[in-house]
């Protein structure tokens, strides 16, 4: 049990179950025109604890942390993991404990304050909207660096938290608390679009070209690609879904973090927040592509296909997103970290931001001044990526 000040303390428990939907809830309630984010809700993080994609068994142990007042009345949520390895994060930390560790320090374990697996930029420090809101939002991330110093870890880190809580954040005490990194995306952006052509008006006349060579690509031979959401998404669909999954992790980073008993659990509890893009040859499915629907967001998650179809991946987990936000009126598609490749099909390079709390005072001078270059860095690649974009120029 840590206090933050004489009413107000923080304590950790190992599963979400020991705070409740109810509490959870009420913690990520969106504010008046704030999107929500279906990576916060409740029956994302519980289905990944019940199926076992997270636990002592896979290094991400549930530590969350609950901030409550005297009474005992939750002021504040944050999901935490025990990590004692780097991996399933999208913000790599991996150099900064290769050369702490070869410094004679021990890197692991550290915190995490994220959504396992996901690199979806939200709020992380979870407080419902009120006039304290922000008080109580510093509150709990300083408390977080006091539950860090007494756990004895060697540092904490905030992955893909929203850019105004960051900026805030990283203000405290001048920046002596938290250093931010920031990163590179590619989303997609609606401009009210009335359709998929008018989407590829606004691109200059070689990249639209492309696109429709893709798309015609993509959907010959007999493929077809349907919407499945929530509860029209059976067991055989997730039974199929799971086998393009595990294919495409194997190949692309040895072992695949979600368990086939993930699949079914937040298809059940997330409903239709849930949408797969099943990709069929002649009614049979060869592939398929994994979404979340947020309010104004449409998140791409998990591909994977058992036959070859050229262009098959643009199509599902890029044009058939564009298709579905336009259909939808969602604002933006984000498609998961990385790929420049995603320029050309119309999604636009994005800052993403991390807080990193660091225990050793000369440790985390080293890393900052490496922060500083390579956000100067990530700066300059962004503009010079936007400026070859594929839209027209005015």
């Amino acid at each position: 049990m840590t206090f933050v000040s004489d009413n107000v303390l923080i304590k950790t428990v190992r599963s979400i179950e020991e705070i409740g939907e109810e509490a959870w809830s009420r913690a990520v309630q969106a504010a008046p025109g704030e999107a929500d984010n279906p990576f916060l809700t409740y029956g994302f993080l519980h289905s990944l604890e019940v199926s076992g994609s997270v636990g002592e068994q896979t290094g991400w142990v549930p530590f969350h942390l609950v901030m409550a007042d005297g009474d005992g009345q939750t002021l504040g949520l944050a999901p935490q993991y025990l990590k004692t390895h780097s991996y399933g994060e999208y913000v790599f930390d991996h150099a900064w404990a290769d050369a702490y560790e070869r410094a004679g320090g021990r890197y692991y374990p550290k915190l995490q304050i994220s959504i396992p697996f996901t690199p979806a930029s939200g709020r992380r420090f979870l407080v419902p909207p009120g006039p304290d809101r922000e008080a109580r939002e510093r509150a709990l991330a300083l408390g977080a660096t006091k539950v860090a110093e007494e756990a004895g870890v060697s540092s904490l880190h905030t992955t893909f938290i929203d850019k105004d809580s960051a900026t805030r954040l990283a203000r405290i005490n001048d920046g002596s608390v938290f250093l931010k990194r920031t990163d590179q995306q590619f989303h997609w952006e609606n401009r009210d679009y009335n359709s998929f052509d008018g989407f590829l008006s606004d691109l200059a006349s070689r990249k639209r070209k492309n696109i429709r060579k893709e798309r015609a690509q993509a959907l010959s031979d007999g493929v077809t690609i349907r919407w499945l959401k929530g509860a029209e998404i059976t067991e055989a669909h997730w039974d199929a879904f799971f086998d393009f999954y595990m294919d495409t992790g194997a190949r692309k980073w040895g072992t695949p973090y979600l368990t086939r008993e993930f699949f079914s659990e937040a298809g059940t509890r997330m409903g239709d927040k849930v949408l797969l893009f099943l990709c069929e040859r002649n009614g049979a499915p060869i592939g398929g592509a994994l979404n979340f629907v947020g309010s104004d967001t449409l998140y791409g998650r998990y591909w994977g296909a058992k036959e070859h179809q050229s262009c098959l991946h643009f199509e599902a987990c890029y044009y058939q997103a564009i298709d579905y936000a336009i259909a939808h009126k969602l604002r933006f598609v984000e498609a998961g970290a990385q790929g420049p490749h995603k320029l050309a099909r119309g999604y636009l390079p994005v800052t993403t931001m991390s807080l990193h709390w660091v225990r050793d005072p000369g440790f985390r001078e080293a890393i900052a001044r490496y922060l500083e270059v390579e956000r100067e860095d990530v700066d300059r690649a962004n503009a010079m990526l936007a400026a070859h974009g594929p839209f027209k120029k005015s």
